[in-house]
Parts: C-alpha cells; structure tokens; sequence
C-alpha cells in the first residue's frame, strides 16, 4: 500500500511539474502579448501626436498661404493705383500740350491771315 501511496505521490509530483513546465510559457506568452499592447498603445499616440503635428502645420501653410496672397492683392492695388496716377498725369500733359498746339494753329492762323490781308 506505502508503495502505491509513493508511486501516487511521484506522478501527482511529475503532473505538478508538467503543468509548471506547461504555465511558464503561458505566463511569458501573456506577458508578450501585454507588452506588445502596450508597444501597440504607444504607437497609436504616437500617431495620434503627428497627425496632429501634420494638420498643425497644414493649417499654419494655409494661412501663410492665404497672407501671402492678400498682400500680393495688396502690392497689386498699390500698383496699379501708381500706374493709373501716372497715365492721370501723362493724360493732362498730353491735353495742354494739345492745348498750346491747338493755341500755336489759332496764332498761326490769325497770322496767316493777317499776312494775305496785307
């Protein structure tokens, strides 16, 4: 009976060892799997952070963009403000120039006239 009690005893013990055996790579498999969840949590906010460093800067290009193209309108106007000044003042130029032309034919003419009268 002691013998069978022993016998018992040694295969209850190398059952216990086999099933220890069996758990250490179940523990270290769920702790790969944790530790890569938390790798895989990591990733995500560090994605998270980018996209949000990427619209940052997207939106920041926009209206750099946009500023850049209001004061393009403005240079424009300005522009185009000095041409038309300028066209003004070569436009009243050409008018008293033909003002004294058209001074210079009436004096020409009164003189002409004044010559065959003679």
């Amino acid at each position: 009976m002691n013998s069978k009690i022993a016998l018992a005893a040694a295969l209850a013990a190398l059952s216990l060892a086999g099933c220890a055996k069996k758990e250490a790579p179940v523990e270290a498999a769920v702790d790969a799997a944790a530790q890569a969840t938390d790798a895989a949590a990591a990733a995500a906010d560090a994605a998270a952070v980018a996209g949000d460093a990427a619209a940052d800067a997207a939106a920041a290009a926009g209206t750099a963009a946009v500023d850049a193209a209001g004061a393009a309108v403005d240079a424009t106007a300005a522009a185009a403000g000095d041409a038309a000044a300028v066209a003004g003042d070569a436009a009243a130029a050409a008018g008293d120039a033909a003002a004294a032309a058209g001074e210079a034919a009436q004096d020409a003419g009164q003189a002409a006239q004044e010559a065959t009268k003679q």
